[in-house]
């Protein structure tokens, strides 16, 4: 589930930097979420001023939002390559792991940050831990729930099926799938987590992110601090 803290400003900071980072000709993949969005909307003021860009959305939220900033956009499966993925994180830690999925487009956002050149993450210093604790989000096929859920259950976590909090029933992702809120406690080693979760059968994504990002962007009150 979406996290919160934060305030728009540092938010707003870490984006606009990022988005400086985008040069004309580029490719460009647009993460999902509060943050992300700072970013769509700064790169939207530059593609006005004039720069040539091409943005490949990783959700229906940030398809219309680029859409409404006037940036161009293309598919994932139009392109070989992205220059450069900017998204956010529900939590992140000091090695760049990454928890994502809380707007339940992880599985989008994986693809196209895995795909992109240089991977920034945008984030508020309420995002930053020593070692990742929040909830993993499984998108999962819904015929797979139960057994997901076993197998999360024997990997000594907790599964919760995400429920949507404006109509009756489960939140569907874009891609039709239901969405599991798995809770490990303190994840102390990110990438054998990872494993067992990408093995599992019916499990199309999780949003674990390890060995993705190549640089984080942290919004402070006065500032940015850069983490690589």
């Amino acid at each position: 589930m979406k996290t919160t803290g934060g305030t728009d400003d540092q938010k707003r900071r870490a984006a606009e930097r990022a988005a400086d980072l985008v040069e004309t000709g580029a490719t460009v993949g647009l993460g999902t979420g509060s943050t992300a969005a700072f970013a769509i909307r700064a790169l939207g003021r530059a593609v006005e001023d004039g720069l040539d860009i091409r943005g490949v959305p990783t959700s229906f939220a940030s398809r219309e939002l680029a859409r409404e900033e006037g940036i161009p956009l293309v598919a994932v499966d139009e392109v070989e390559t992205i220059d450069v993925a900017i998204d956010g994180a529900d939590q992140l830690d000091g090695d760049l792991n990454l928890i994502k999925g809380g707007g339940a487009a992880h599985a989008r956002e994986k693809i196209v940050d895995a795909m992109a050149d240089r991977f920034v993450v945008v984030a508020d210093p309420s995002k930053v831990t020593e070692t990742l604790e929040r909830a993993v989000p499984l998108e999962v096929l819904p015929d797979a729930r139960t057994a997901a859920a076993a197998r999360v259950s024997e990997l000594g976590g907790e599964a919760t099926l995400r429920r949507a909090e404006r109509k009756d029933g489960p939140v569907v992702t874009d891609n039709g799938n239901l969405v599991l809120d798995c809770e490990f406690g303190q994840i102390s080693d990110p990438e054998s987590l990872a494993a067992d979760l990408s093995a599992t059968p019916g499990v199309v994504e999780h949003g674990l992110f390890v060995g993705l990002a190549d640089e984080a962007y942290i919004g402070t009150d006065d500032g940015v601090d850069v983490q690589s």
